[in-house]
């Protein structure tokens, strides 16, 4: 893997909900993947909220935050979700509040009233706060290389399994916890160990195309290439076929080298 550089700054792409009341944590910690509700204050976790089918429809960071908690999620999904969460609301003491007053930043350093990213330590410190500061100059870049989806640019909404994106691999799937929203299709996955497919990031070897463009082994569709910026992709692959690739893999002519990101616990055959 690369080294990975970014600047502090902020990231215009997230926005943020405030999660308070008395039922706050049994809320959210009955519908997320993750374990929320024991938290302790300044501790955040990656988490996603899934369809019933199993299939993530938004994916965010959870933060404790005193009694109550923020969710940092994709700017572009928050009015979605803020609508999702209400369905669920029914008799709970729970308020949903949209804080336009607090924008997310990242670090690649310990940032003062910042917690470290949960899903890996290559993506820095992240943070939520009041002043909106400069964009954060390399993060995109940086989150690629370390082989982290993107809520809008690579997951969408009801596209991919949380094994696929790799939920389980980096915090955000608890296996110990009771039910929540698709629980049962994820659990079956994980313990019969059907997870075929998974995003991992690729090297190209002169410039990115674009995304949708089949990964190919030869004649054989090996995955398919999601966000990219300049030499380096995330990709979702699957590993059976990955294995049995009998010749050099490419993406649109260009091609193409898989890499193994330090946090993944999985077999990734024939990766940098």
């Amino acid at each position: 893997m690369r080294d990975i550089q970014f600047g502090a700054g902020r990231l215009a792409g997230r926005a943020v909900l405030a999660i308070s009341g008395p039922d706050a944590g049994h809320f959210l910690h009955n519908l997320l993947t993750a374990d929320v509700e024991h938290l302790a204050d300044g501790e955040a976790r990656y988490a996603a909220l899934l369809s019933p089918q199993g299939k993530i429809l938004f994916d965010m960071l959870v933060l404790r935050r005193g009694e109550g908690f923020l969710i940092d999620c994709a700017a572009g999904q928050r009015d979605a979700l803020l609508k999702r969460l209400g369905l669920y609301k029914l008799r709970a003491q729970v308020e949903i509040t949209p804080r336009d007053d607090l924008a997310v930043g990242v670090s690649p350093s310990k940032i003062t009233g910042g917690f470290p990213d949960p899903r890996t330590p290559t993506v820095g410190w992240r943070m939520i706060g009041e002043a909106p500061g400069d964009e954060a100059h390399g993060y995109y870049a940086s989150r690629i290389a370390a082989g982290l989806a993107d809520s809008e640019a690579d997951l969408g909404s009801g596209e991919f399994f949380p094994h696929e994106a790799n939920l389980d691999q980096l915090g955000g799937v608890s296996f110990k916890k009771g039910c929540y929203v698709g629980q049962e299709v994820v659990s079956r996955m994980e313990h019969r160990g059907t997870a075929r497919s998974r995003i991992l990031p690729v090297t190209l070897a002169g410039g990115t195309p674009p995304k949708g463009t089949d990964l190919r082994a030869g004649d054989k569709q090996v995955g398919t290439l999601l966000s990219g910026e300049g030499d380096q992709a995330l990709a979702l692959i699957r590993l059976d076929r990955l294995a049995e690739a009998a010749a050099p893999l490419e993406a649109g002519g260009v091609a193409v080298t898989v890499l193994k990101p330090q946090w993944v616990r999985y077999d990734v055959p024939g990766a940098a």
